[in-house]
């Protein structure tokens, strides 16, 4: 949001699927915020994130209200895609486009009117920090992996799209280097929303929403009080992580073959 005259992005409470208001009385994400939704399946996550996205007018099955620096959002963020904020990125990346990744990224440029002549290679180094798979410019979008599609996605959205606001939906399903993510967008002083299971996203994030039967219930905000845990959860991470990579190589995990 730094290099736009978006300041911030404010949620005003609607209700749940049984017609009770919500239990917060704003949300407002600022530059850099790095927030996390979680709650049971089918408990409105989504939602959510869809709200903010549409930059909802009570005119959605949530009754919220989304407002751009305390206003109703100018009429061009809802309208034209060039000039929308934010970035939305689900579980679904799929690619009908037989293009290559060259390709595809050449045509977002020239839809965005950018004019720099190492965006896409800046692009795609950047794709490639977040997975282990390497992504090449004349690989097929339709042959690369949910891990490779979701992080060329994510690259898109800070450097191409240069949205303030990215939306990630349950990242933690696409195979790609978590800490790293957050890192970099902190870096580029984005504010990121992520859906998630993943207790090591939630531990990483400032805020949590709470979100139970199509509502939120609370907005937590750890203020540094799970450090330990966080610590904790992320060792344990890196020993998956470890176990994963030897798994994926054709090694057995025998008792004396495991990590120290």
């Amino acid at each position: 949001m730094s290099s736009c005259p978006i300041r911030e992005i404010t949620v005003l409470p609607g209700h749940d699927k049984q017609g009770n208001p919500e239990r917060f009385d704003r949300i407002v994400i600022r530059p850099g915020d790095t927030i996390s939704i979680v709650g049971p399946t089918g408990s409105g996550k989504t939602a959510l994130i869809n709200d903010i996205e549409l930059f909802a007018q009570n005119d959605t099955a949530t009754g919220r209200i989304v407002l751009v620096n305390d206003e109703v959002p100018a009429e061009e963020f809802i309208r034209d895609p060039s000039k929308k904020p934010i970035a939305l990125i689900t579980q679904n990346t799929k690619c009908l486009a037989d293009m290559t990744v060259e390709a595809f990224l050449a045509m977002h440029v020239r839809a965005r009117k950018i004019s720099s002549p190492t965006i896409i290679a800046e692009t795609v180094c950047l794709a490639n920090r977040f997975t282990g798979e390497q992504i090449l410019p004349g690989c097929r979008i339709t042959a690369l992996s949910g891990g490779q599609t979701r992080s060329l996605m994510i690259a898109d959205a800070i450097l191409i799209s240069n949205a303030p606001l990215i939306l990630l939906d349950e990242v933690e399903n696409a195979g790609i280097f978590r800490e790293r993510v957050i890192e970099v967008l902190k870096e580029h002083c984005k504010s990121v929303i992520f859906v998630t299971h993943d207790p090591l996203i939630s531990l990483l994030s400032d805020r949590r929403i709470v979100m139970r039967h199509g509502g939120v219930e609370k907005v937590l905000y750890p203020e540094g009080r799970e450090q330990h845990t966080r610590e904790m959860i992320a060792r344990m991470d890196l020993t998956l992580c470890r176990f994963r990579e030897r798994i994926r190589a054709g090694e057995l995990l025998t008792e004396q073959g495991s990590p120290q």
